[in-house]
């Protein structure tokens, strides 16, 4: 019975430090000197795949939309951004749009915002986990710490998911396990894969033209097998595992090419690796491609390999898979959420399996094509109208949650917790 009094003492507690630290970063704003109301930090998105002109398609929707983009200020870490935990004129913005729900994407700074402006309105949070951060650690701690580092991740990671979050989005059975198996998180959690527009990259939607003329741009032939790899330049992508793979290809034949689509902090290292390997002709770095471009990529490949095992799920698996491009994946359970082997793509675990699958397909075009009509019809699994539709249905579960809440007030979450604690 002790159980009760210490939940709601701890409820309290959380309330006032809320408050408090709205108060407090109000006056930090307010008085520092290189800040008025109106000079504010907030969210910024780095696509280290696609050069910065793709925004411009998005900017008459800002109003129509009521979309507010707010610049950061770089950090030097991951190409991540400084952000405000409450910026003033987004906050204005909000109050006059009288939400339903709040979205949030990230656990950090901007997650923290959403956190205060849901606690503040009180209006129910859905939260979207996409990346493990694990992961990425190194480029913070640079080697040191790693252990602790990790430890203290996967706290505020949790922390955060469980007293923020009124319903918890994973994209795919990894990131679930993650939760239930590691974090031994009990809350409701919903797998929704992230969906995109794959319409874009269907094959009646592209002019033959256009991939001709980026065929020409790269100096490809007709003869060439293009293995396509779209995504940040950097270790946790382990690209370099397809350069060293790509060095015994090339043995079984010239015509087998690799290009690499994105940019990173390793672009460099793996340039100057593949002219030592005596690849300079065999693999071709693009750098960041215009947005629309994109499609005719995929479009002049005839597979899309990655040897990741970091993702949370992998966005350009279905822009191939889209594209009628055959994916060929690290064994890793972000892509056999997706990929189903033997009937719209392959697996692998070493270099010499990963090397045997492309030579496989390379030499049976009739298998290849087979493959890549299954993938096609995968991918429609993928649109962003279906993610749109499921996550629709998560908001309304969210809302009607916090409407039970607000109704029965105090009694609720006395009930809430205790269903929590004995698993009710």
């Amino acid at each position: 019975m002790k159980l009760i009094p210490e939940q709601v003492i701890n409820l309290r507690r959380e309330i006032n430090e809320t408050r408090n630290n709205i108060s407090e970063y109000k006056d930090y704003l307010i008085d520092k000197n290189s800040m008025s109301r109106d000079d504010i930090w907030g969210t910024h998105v780095f696509d280290s795949i696609t050069e910065d002109n793709y925004m411009h398609s998005l900017k008459n929707l800002d109003e129509k939309e009521k979309i507010l983009r707010i610049p950061g200020l770089p950090t030097g870490i991951y190409d991540s951004r400084l952000t405000s935990i409450y910026p003033v004129k987004a906050v204005k913005k909000i109050r006059s749009w009288n939400l339903d729900v709040i979205h949030s994407q990230t656990e950090f700074a901007i997650g923290t915002f959403a956190r205060l402006i849901a606690k503040q309105y009180n209006i129910p949070l859905v939260h979207t986990y996409h990346t493990m951060y694990e992961d990425y650690i190194h480029y913070i701690t640079k080697g040191y710490f790693q252990k602790s580092s990790k430890k203290l991740l996967e706290y505020f990671t949790k922390f955060y998911c469980d007293t923020t979050a009124t319903e918890l989005i994973v994209p795919t059975t990894k990131t679930y396990k993650l939760f239930t198996e590691k974090y031994k998180f009990e809350k409701n959690i919903h797998i929704i894969p992230t969906g995109i527009e794959v319409e874009r990259f269907f094959k009646e939607n592209i002019k033959e033209e256009d991939v001709s003329d980026l065929r020409k741009r790269l100096k490809l032939n007709k003869k060439d097998f293009i293995i396509l790899f779209v995504g940040r330049l950097a270790e946790e992508k382990n690209v370099e595992f397809l350069i060293y793979a790509q060095q015994e290809l090339v043995k079984k034949s010239k015509n087998i090419k690799l290009i690499i689509v994105g940019d990173g902090p390793d672009k460099e290292k793996y340039e100057k690796l593949s002219n030592k390997l005596g690849l300079s002709d065999n693999i071709i770095f693009t750098g960041k491609a215009a947005w629309d471009d994109m499609p005719y990529y995929y479009h002049i490949s005839n597979v899309f390999a990655t040897a990741s095992k970091t993702e949370t799920q992998g966005l350009t698996i279905i822009e191939a898979m889209a594209s009628n491009v055959v994916p060929v994946c690290m064994k890793d359970e972000a892509f056999q959420s997706m990929v189903t082997e033997e009937l719209n793509g392959l697996f692998f675990e070493t270099k010499e399996e990963y090397e045997k699958q492309i030579i496989r397909l390379y030499e049976n075009p009739k298998e290849l094509q087979r493959f890549d009509k299954q993938a096609r019809i995968q991918a429609e699994h993928y649109s962003s109208k279906n993610y749109a539709d499921r996550v629709l249905e998560v908001y309304n579960r969210a809302i009607k949650e916090k409407q039970e809440e607000n109704r029965f007030g105090f009694f609720s979450k006395i009930y809430k917790s205790i269903k929590e604690r004995f698993k009710w």
